[in-house]
């Protein structure tokens, strides 16, 4: 009889699994994450509208190796600014697929940017630091603690 005796809850005695705890950063940081996706993804949208618009939004550098038609960055940044406006949505509605699309898209913006410095190089360098901010607030946590926040529905 002693060695049936447990100190703890015993699978099917009715008490219910221990819930992982969530801290209040790591939910915090997909709220800033998300909100941030969606400044920075308006922010794309308007600069690739304004080249796309104007071919003299930017100045040509002559001498930059990476010297692109400013048409065809115009639409890039639309892309790119659509991406991260749905992926912003989707993260406040709770899609842990969101989380994936919103690391990868705000890597790719820093990328964008990092190419790009030439033509607004402080605008660059401030976009760049978000989307490394946006990209660890979305890796703060682990799968269980999303699970957690997101109900595990997605």
């Amino acid at each position: 009889m002693a060695g049936q005796i447990s100190s703890g809850p015993t699978p099917g005695s009715g008490t219910p699994p221990q819930e992982p705890h969530v801290s209040v950063m790591a939910l915090g940081g997909v709220v800033f994450a998300a909100c941030v996706l969606g400044i920075l993804g308006g922010f794309h949208l308007i600069s690739g509208l304004s080249e796309v618009l104007s071919s003299n939004y930017y100045q040509a550098q002559h001498d930059y190796a990476f010297d692109f038609d400013t048409n065809g960055r115009g639409w890039v940044e639309m892309i790119t600014g659509a991406v991260m406006l749905g992926a912003a949505f989707a993260l406040f509605k709770g899609r842990t697929w969101a989380r994936v699309v919103g690391i990868v898209i705000a890597g790719l913006s820093a990328l964008e940017h990092f190419f790009f410095t030439p033509y607004h190089p402080v605008w660059s360098a401030i976009i760049i630091v978000l989307d490394v901010l946006v990209i660890w607030s979305l890796t703060a946590y682990g799968r269980r603690e999303a699970r957690k926040v997101y109900e595990a529905g997605s």
